[in-house]
């Protein structure tokens, strides 16, 4: 059996196709009996609608497209999970495509985008420069999550204020008698890499503890490069408290620390990055910054939802939803 048409349903009632096609759209001059019989007939033959005929009528397709490094860190696993669910909510089709972080992955995966007509995408920029990435993206509606790379596509915006929970969180050790905090995060290469730093060091700076550059490590966050750096931080024995920057990266330093069974409050003064459940269980508790996943997930669902267009008639949105310290354990020195 062929594909399934509305020329073929037309043709299997006796009917035309352009009936058949105001009947599947809900227009109200369709009779209720040829409706009911249309969409019967359609179901019973397995009809989809084609996006690309429904392109070329000039409407909007319902396929919207989420870029993102991978779906092991647990905040890009649960912003995907949650997008998902509401895009099911707004009748959107959500198309979720891995980049790795590389660049020519992510060129690719517009060019996916694009062949099916999708009308928004959310994306968490690859480090670099991606060729030809402005030509494939004048025809959606933009969203950038938590980075930002320079576009001369207007573009919106999702991100994390996390600058005052990570100064707080050095601020803290301090008060509670930590002078050596080590830091562990992404690298320069990344605009969120780069913010976080900026806000370790100005809890530094307003705790009044010196700046030691090997104190602070930096590269492309995994949950690997976590543990490597930790495992750094601690046999160098000079660091008696230690802040994440990325969720795998708060991930891998505890791994090690549950590995030496060195307690993250007792032993050494520990402040995470994201909420994993088992957080609020080990030993008592692991301080974290604590990020708004769902919600952030909730706002790109709504600017997925809206006219294209308007990205064209208004300047381009920059939403920052704030992350908060949430302290458990004593964190103090013993």
């Amino acid at each position: 059996m062929g594909r399934v048409t509305i020329k073929s349903i037309g043709k299997d009632l006796g009917i035309s196709h352009m009936t058949v096609s105001r009947a599947l759209s809900g227009h109200p001059n369709v009779q209720k009996a040829t409706r009911e019989a249309v969409l019967k007939r359609a179901q019973e033959l397995g009809y989809v609608k084609s996006a690309a005929a429904n392109t070329m009528r000039g409407d909007k397709t319902d396929i919207v497209g989420l870029l993102l490094p991978n779906i092991i860190n647990e905040f890009y696993a649960r912003f995907a999970n949650t997008l998902s669910q509401c895009c099911r909510e707004r009748s959107l089709h959500l198309i979720i495509h891995l980049t790795g972080d590389d660049t020519e992955l992510e060129r690719k995966s517009l060019e996916r985008l694009c062949e099916v007509q999708a009308r928004a995408v959310v994306m968490v920029p690859a480090p670099g420069e991606s060729k030809d990435l402005e030509t494939l993206l004048k025809s959606m509606r933009v969203i950038q999550l938590i980075r930002q790379r320079p576009m001369s596509t207007p573009s919106f915006a999702l991100l994390v204020d996390d600058h005052s929970a990570l100064h707080d969180a050095v601020v803290e050790l301090a008060r509670r008698g930590h002078q050596s905090i080590g830091y562990i995060g992404a690298d320069a290469g990344l605009s969120s890499g780069r913010e976080r730093l900026q806000a370790f060091k100005h809890g530094l700076k307003s705790a009044k503890l010196k700046w030691t550059k090997r104190f602070v490590l930096t590269g492309a966050p995994s949950f690997e490069m976590g543990r490597y750096n930790t495992v750094k931080l601690l046999d160098a024995g000079e660091v008696t408290a230690m802040v994440c920057g990325g969720f795998e990266i708060s991930n891998g330093a505890l791994s090690v620390l549950m590995e030496r069974e060195i307690h993250p409050s007792r032993d050494i003064g520990f402040v995470g990055y994201g909420d994993p459940s088992f957080y609020a269980r080990v030993n008592g508790g692991v301080s974290t910054i604590e990020v708004p996943v769902d919600e952030l997930a909730l706002r790109a669902s709504e600017l997925l939802a809206e006219d294209s267009s308007a990205q064209t008639e208004a300047s381009p949105e920059t939403v920052e939803l704030g992350a908060r310290l949430l302290l458990r354990g004593n964190l103090r020195i013993t």
